[in-house]
Formats: C-alpha cells, structure tokens, sequence
C-alpha cells in the first residue's frame, strides 16, 4: 500500500508564492502523481499531474503559468511549486498516485493523501 503525505501549505498573501511537497513511502518510479484541491463548498478539482516518466505534466488552465510540477524519484517526493497565488486558490490540496499515466481525473487515482491546507489572504 503506497502512503502519501503532503506538506508545505500554510497561510499566504495574494501574490505570494508557496511550495508543496508529496513524500511517498515507496519508489515511485511506476507512479503518476496528480495534484488536487477542494475548496469549500466546491468539487475536487485536477490541478495537475505527472506521469512515471515526467515527460507528460497536464495543468489546469486556472494554473497554468503559475503552478510548476516536478519530481525527484530518489527522494520520493514529488513538489507543486506555486506563484502569483490567488485567493481563488486556496483550498485543501491532496496529491494522488496510479500507475504510469498522468491525468487530472481524480477519479483514476489509486492511492492519496490527507491533505494540506492552503490559505491566499491579506
């Protein structure tokens, strides 16, 4: 069973910038990840992925510019780096793994996190 933990969220000003982090407890080396969020009141949405092989990184268009994914396999950490936030995006952020391809449907996803909470405020 494939554990996720994600770190990094916390309370920012609009137009600030925050890094994500999706440890993993094993090799990632099969593994997409995908990167979602909630906002309350709101469906889960895709933000964005990255397949086994990191040559495929879907992002939604309200990131797009804004939001970098990238991977480390040897750390076993994938990272959501995010510029220019915006209130719109706070919401809780999960990260997601399934095998190979990246995609941004939640409902494709194997394994996820809990969950960290990201707050864009003055």
């Amino acid at each position: 069973q494939l554990q996720l933990v994600e770190s990094g969220g916390g309370l920012v000003q609009p137009g600030g910038s925050l890094r994500l982090s999706c440890a993993a407890s094993a090799r990632l080396d099969y593994y997409a990840i995908g990167w979602f969020r909630r906002a309350p009141g709101k469906e889960r949405e895709g933000v964005s992925a990255v397949s086994n092989t990191g040559t495929s990184t879907p992002y939604a268009d309200s990131v797009k510019g804004r939001f970098t994914i990238s991977r480390d396999d040897a750390a076993k950490t994938v990272y959501l780096q995010m510029n220019s936030l915006k209130p719109e995006d706070t919401a809780v952020y999960y990260c997601a793994a399934r095998r190979v391809a990246a995609t941004l449907n939640p409902n494709a996803y194997d394994f996820w996190g809990q969950g960290t909470q990201v707050t864009v405020s003055s």
